[in-house]
């Protein structure tokens, strides 16, 4: 087995050194010295083309012959097929059906015609399982994303490239988490030759497999998961990743998918940088760490990747807005009358809110019918007022919770 060390050396060009870049702006804002590991700027705009490698420069003569097999939400799965037109490998891609179209067009532009895409399963996990189901029907060589010591070691060269690049002793590097691929593999490197550097893992709160898995001294399946940060929403972290990373971490941090979606967009407008959810989680993190801690530290984040689907960026506003408390949304039963409506706006919303959604059911013979309406406010304590002046005005409403039943119908 050959370290992340070594494996650096055999990367073929499509394989980049990516930049480490230092962030005044962010700097100045948390009163640390920030560094930014683009992995963005990967050849496949992720991280996870250094593990595919990693794993698939192993293959013997037969076993390339017989073609190869993964699972993926979407990077390593572009890893993979980059790695199979470049290597004239066969591979077959297992993807969850709820994969972003981008993803899945660019894992056929990066593989061409020596990849096939199968869609399975709600999740990555489903589309593992049925990957695995693949690999003994084909008798193709099962390429993970993140349980396999190849794999981690590969991911473990952005720790490597990082110790290169910087001229300063690093105090903390800030991973993300899925399965714990990457964090195994920065987790070693650091062991060996940065001792004094402190690992902190970033997890999105919808699904923190790595979280609970510590809790509990092993990996455990989460029951269910939040989506929406496809390149970090694993039920289950690998057992070799877990062995490694269970005495790692200085630090595991839980991100609000909301938080994610701020930082997405404010990373957009302040620096023109483009990241999908899973890049993001680092950044997000950054103000949920003490800043007693991290004052003139040198901190490197892990930017894992930029292949964001720009027609998610309603939903990834609409996120946003929830988590800050800027979106509401009713069941207002309105007066069929006149000017019903117009009271509505003068007499309950704030002058600069504004109605976003508007749906209405008249019912014939009735004095009043019920309407969804959706509210973005300027300020979150605008809430309560539109609440008291609602009472006030006689309407009968409901506000409808995020977690409701009702709220998933109407609105999502």
């Amino acid at each position: 087995m050959h370290s992340s060390q070594d494996i650096k050396k055999t990367f073929p060009n499509f394989v980049r050194e990516t930049p480490l870049e230092f962030n005044k702006k962010l700097s100045e804002r948390y009163g640390a010295n920030i560094y930014l590991k683009r992995e963005d700027l990967q050849s496949v705009r992720s991280y996870k083309i250094r593990g595919a490698f990693a794993r698939m420069s192993q293959l013997s003569d037969d076993e390339k012959s017989n073609g190869v097999i993964c699972a993926s939400a979407g990077n390593h799965a572009q890893g993979v097929a980059l790695c199979c037109k470049e290597m004239q490998v066969k591979g077959t891609i297992v993807m969850p059906v709820t994969t972003p179209k981008q993803k899945i067009q660019m894992v056929q532009s990066f593989g061409e015609e020596w990849v096939e895409i199968i869609l399975f399963g709600d999740t990555f996990d489903a589309a593992n399982v049925h990957a695995k189901e693949l690999t003994d029907e084909k008798k193709a060589c099962y390429i993970p994303p993140f349980d396999d010591p190849w794999v981690i070691a590969g991911q473990g060269t952005v720790a490597v490239e990082i110790l290169s690049q910087i001229e300063v002793p690093i105090d903390f590097i800030f991973t993300p988490v899925g399965g714990g691929g990457i964090a195994a593999g920065i987790a070693d490197v650091i062991k060996d030759q940065s001792q004094q550097t402190k690992l902190i893992g970033v997890e999105p709160s919808g699904a923190p497999s790595m979280t609970e898995a510590l809790k509990v001294g092993k990996p455990i399946e989460l029951t269910s998961i939040d989506k929406f940060v496809d390149g970090a929403a694993v039920k289950k972290v690998g057992n070799l990743n877990f062995e490694k990373c269970k005495n790692a971490f200085f630090q595991m941090v839980l991100v609000d998918e909301g938080k994610v979606c701020g930082t997405i967009l404010q990373l957009y407008n302040e620096f023109g940088i483009v990241l999908e959810p899973a890049g993001a989680l680092t950044l997000a993190a950054l103000d949920q760490i003490e800043g007693d801690l991290i004052n003139d530290k040198n901190i490197v984040l892990i930017v894992s990747g930029g292949n964001n689907d720009i027609t998610r960026t309603n939903e990834i506003r609409e996120r946003w807005m929830f988590y800050e408390g800027l979106k509401h949304y009713f069941l207002i039963r309105f007066p069929q009358r006149p000017g019903a409506l117009k009271e509505f706006v003068s007499d309950v919303m704030g002058p600069e809110d504004d109605i976003v959604y508007f749906q209405f059911s008249s019912k014939t013979g009735r004095e009043n019918g019920p309407a969804v309406v959706g509210i973005e406010l300027t300020d979150a304590k605008n809430l309560e007022k539109i609440k008291n002046n609602l009472s006030e005005k006689g309407f009968d409403f409901e506000y409808l919770e995020q977690n409701s039943l009702l709220f998933q119908h109407l609105v999502e």
